[in-house]
């Protein structure tokens, strides 16, 4: 199984992915980690990836444009069974999820923030959202 993490903090996720159960599955060649920085595929010189909500409302958002950058290039190179947004909104990760999921071959995490991600983000490419 090769999951893709999509991330703007990807320093976070080494240190967890070097250890216990993960270590193992990666070692046996049962998983297969990415990480991408979100911040590489923004178009500013600040590598911004946030901003306000499209149509308005209070906080910030993950920008659209950075996060379509990342799958359209992402899904050029494979194809991926599911696009997972991880967010306090999704349903609860569950062990018979957890079994469904690891059934996968490829598979995409996005790691939400702020607010959340740009609605039209949800509608074009996230095929599941898990808390």
């Amino acid at each position: 199984m090769r999951i893709d993490i999509i991330t703007i903090f990807p320093e976070f996720f080494r240190g967890i992915l070097a250890h216990s159960i993960i270590k193992r599955a990666v070692d046996k060649g049962q998983a297969e980690f990415h990480l991408h920085n979100l911040r590489d595929f923004a178009s500013n010189k600040y590598k911004s990836v946030d901003d306000y909500p499209y149509g308005g409302g209070a906080g910030m958002v993950m920008m659209i444009e950075p996060i379509s950058k990342i799958i359209t290039t992402l899904s050029n190179q494979r194809q991926y069974d599911d696009i997972i947004f991880l967010t306090p909104d999704g349903i609860l990760l569950d062990q018979p999820l957890a079994n469904q999921i690891s059934m996968k071959k490829n598979i995409i995490l996005l790691c939400g923030h702020y607010k959340g991600i740009d609605e039209r983000v949800r509608e074009k490419y996230v095929t599941r959202e898990i808390s």
